[in-house]
């Protein structure tokens, strides 16, 4: 198991959302710590609420990329590249990239699946993968 899974999972045991622990990654990685983002990202959770829309770990990754690119001139086609991505692997995975469609009956639980710990490190190496490409260092502050 690498660091980052090891990692993402002590997240979850401490009941943070996909979201959360999407962003607490990238804080870590900048030597960052924001409570108050923390806790206004367990909107997000569940697909916006509970609701089961948007998975969290798309959103998650959305706010992610503004977390270190927002003020980026290519941030929208990041943003851009992340949805296609996820649509793509959302729909041939799970028939669909709502947190509804990820995760069925498990959705009513409102606990992180084992699902969504791969979808969320999956999202988070994407992420870098985004960022690197644009020649953002995910290790550096934001820009």
């Amino acid at each position: 198991m690498s660091d980052t899974m090891f990692r993402m999972f002590e997240l979850s045991q401490q009941g943070f959302s996909c979201s959360q622990i999407l962003l607490q990654l990238g804080l870590e990685a900048q030597g960052k710590s924001n409570a108050d983002l923390l806790r206004a990202m367990a909107g997000l959770a569940g697909g916006m609420g509970f609701s089961g829309e948007t998975c969290g770990a798309l959103t998650g990754g959305a706010c992610l990329l503004g977390l270190y690119a927002a003020e980026h001139e290519k941030f929208q086609v990041m943003v851009a590249e992340l949805v296609d991505w996820f649509k793509a692997r959302g729909s041939s995975e799970y028939g669909g990239f709502t947190c509804g469609d990820i995760l069925g009956d498990e959705l009513q639980y409102q606990a992180v699946s084992v699902k969504c710990g791969q979808i969320v490190m999956d999202t988070y190496d994407k992420v870098r993968e985004i960022l690197l490409h644009h020649g953002i260092d995910p290790t550096e502050g934001s820009r």
